[in-house]
């Protein structure tokens, strides 16, 4: 489609040699309007063509101001061509009438750029106005996350809380607002204590919403539960879950543990899900892996899930992490990273200890992760869950 044609604005008294300038520039097609003063065009004008007699030196800087515009002259030497060069002009020629070729094509280039030059401007309007609505979604969306995150903290359970002389105290940090990762720390009756620990597939809103599906669904079986067969309990809910993530066919996957301790027999009765690293058990001046091989959560139909146990001692502090401590330990190998962590336990009394070896001290608390203050500097979400007793006092 052609282009409408640009109206090009001639200043000059009038007479023959305006008529000649009109019609010089008009030989290819270009619409001229003449005029002999700034204030006779029209609106609708493109650029201007003056010469250099026909307008005052005053008046150069406010036609520039307004329209692209060219200043033409019989000679070097004329009045006023210096001045009118000086404000800002778009360029100049000699004797126009000698060099209408070379005239029409710097006409047709001014108006060329004059064109590019206001679709950037459109452009850059456009985009300004886009980024303006991305600034506010973007807003609205973090609003929205931040409130999400405090939402999930509610869903975890009092820190520390102790339980029949156990004691539960974790750090819980998401990557950003919302975490994949989640823990909870229950009385089952007078005799047992329920925890689980789970880290989902990749970080954010989706695995959030994952931890949400688990939390109702661990309440929900801990009603159903009447008390016996406490071995077989860790095993079956993460079939049960299995089976509920797949159903879901949202595509995320969980690391699980989840223990069942009977106070009585200072027992505890486990299962688990490809949890890494494995549950870490402190006691008498030593640490070991619990033992244990299970499948991921969501991933394999029909997955089967072991029956673990073991005793605990008087004195026992069971460490769970997510895997994302290992970005926070030297090491080239997983095997070195997962050595190097069971000695920082073993020498961690507290939770506050192990952060501190972690050189995690200075990043935000579970409790206020809301704040933006370090959480950026966490290459993943990252929890630490450890259980103590049997002779803590309860709070």
């Amino acid at each position: 489609m052609d282009r409408p044609k640009q109206l090009i604005g001639v200043i000059d008294a009038p007479g023959p040699a305006r008529d000649a300038l009109a019609e010089t520039i008009a030989r290819d097609g270009l619409a001229v309007f003449a005029a002999d003063s700034p204030d006779g065009l029209p609106p609708e004008v493109s650029l201007v063509v003056a010469h250099v007699r026909a307008l005052s030196d005053d008046q150069w800087a406010p036609l520039c101001e307004r329209l692209p515009t060219l200043v033409v002259s019989d000679s070097r030497q004329a009045p006023g061509l210096l001045s009118a060069v000086d404000v800002g002009l778009v360029d100049y020629i000699v004797e126009p009438l000698r060099h209408g070729q070379l005239l029409r094509r710097m006409i047709r280039k001014v108006i060329e750029l004059r064109r590019l030059e206001e679709a950037r401007r459109e452009d850059q309007a456009r985009l300004e106005e886009l980024n303006e609505s991305l600034e506010t979604h973007l807003a609205m969306l973090r609003l929205d996350q931040q409130a999400g995150g405090q939402i999930q903290r509610k869903l975890l359970p009092p820190t520390p809380q102790t339980e029949a002389g156990v004691t539960c105290d974790y750090w819980f940090a998401p990557w950003l607002y919302l975490s994949g990762d989640f823990l909870d720390f229950q009385r089952l009756g007078e005799r047992h204590l329920l925890f689980y620990f789970a880290d989902v597939s990749g970080h954010g809103a989706s695995s959030a919403f994952v931890t949400v599906l688990l939390k109702y669904l661990a309440n929900r079986w801990q009603g159903e539960w009447d008390g016996t067969a406490p071995e077989a309990l860790p095993p079956r809910w993460l079939s049960d879950l299995n089976r509920e993530l797949l159903d879901t066919g949202i595509g995320k996957h969980a690391t699980l543990f989840v223990g069942v301790i009977d106070l009585e027999r200072r027992y505890l009765h486990y299962s688990l899900g490809a949890q890494l690293p494995m549950p870490l058990l402190v006691s008498e001046g030593d640490v070991h892996p619990l033992p244990g091989v299970g499948m991921p959560v969501g991933l394999f139909p029909g997955a089967e899930y072991p029956i673990l146990g073991c005793s605990l001692p008087e004195n026992f502090r069971l460490w769970l992490c997510s895997d994302g401590v290992l970005e926070c330990l030297p090491g080239e190998t997983l095997d070195t990273r997962l050595r190097e962590l069971e000695q920082r336990v073993l020498a961690s009394e507290t939770l506050d200890d192990l952060r501190t070896r972690l050189a995690l001290g200075h990043l935000a608390s579970g409790d206020d992760t809301s704040l933006d203050t370090g959480i950026e500097a966490l290459p993943d979400d990252l929890t630490i869950m450890m259980l103590s007793g049997f002779g803590n006092v309860e709070s």
